[in-house]
């Protein structure tokens, strides 16, 4: 009989399936970068599983998380994105997906891709945290601060640090799954490699 794995969490197959497959794998795709940076937005005062389970009608409603398309979203998308059950209707959240998204473009001009931008933070490796139970992670750390008060002083909006720790977290720029978690050390490897 096969032991029951140790997850940092999840508990039904979308949340045990980002778990296992995504979350704290570095991601180095300008495209879900984005995405990732519009979700944790989305999630601000909401559950992850919330944003997980209408991921897919994000994926439909904003192209494709295509930060090109995004960025020039007018009053007539804006009303047509308020009206879709399948995302989260917040109007001050869907304007800040569209002027992150001309942000987010201006920094991948500048520096070649959102990616160099982003990773330059941690210096091109994750950083791995040691945590032996959830309550030890932290939800800000120093580098989430420096990162927030640097996108949201460009004008980011939904970008405070605990926002961007969540990022950080789930497009690997830290590993903090669990030591015990049954993930942890395959993406430690992964990054060594």
């Amino acid at each position: 009989m096969e032991t029951a794995k140790i997850r940092c969490f999840g508990d039904t197959p979308i949340y045990i399936d980002y778990h296992d497959n995504e979350w704290g794998r570095p991601v180095h795709d300008d495209r879900k970068l984005f995405e990732m940076l519009i979700l944790e937005g989305a999630q601000a005062g909401l559950s992850w599983i919330t944003v997980l389970k209408k991921r897919e009608a994000y994926r439909e409603a904003f192209d494709g998380f295509d930060p090109k398309k995004v960025a020039l979203y007018d009053d007539a998308k804006i009303e047509e994105l308020m009206a879709n059950a399948g995302i989260i209707r917040n109007r001050l959240k869907i304007n800040a997906a569209i002027i992150n998204a001309k942000l987010f473009l201006k920094i991948a001009e500048k520096h070649g891709s959102f990616d160099k931008f982003i990773w330059s933070y941690v210096d091109y490796a994750p950083i791995v945290g040691h945590w032996e139970k959830f309550e030890e992670m932290p939800i800000t750390t120093p580098i989430s601060d420096q990162i927030s008060k640097g996108l949201k002083k460009q004008g980011f909006k939904f970008a405070g640090s605990t926002i961007i720790y969540s990022f950080m977290q789930a497009v690997g720029l830290v590993n903090d799954h669990l030591k015990s978690c049954c993930v942890y050390e395959d993406i430690l490897n992964a990054n060594l490699s």
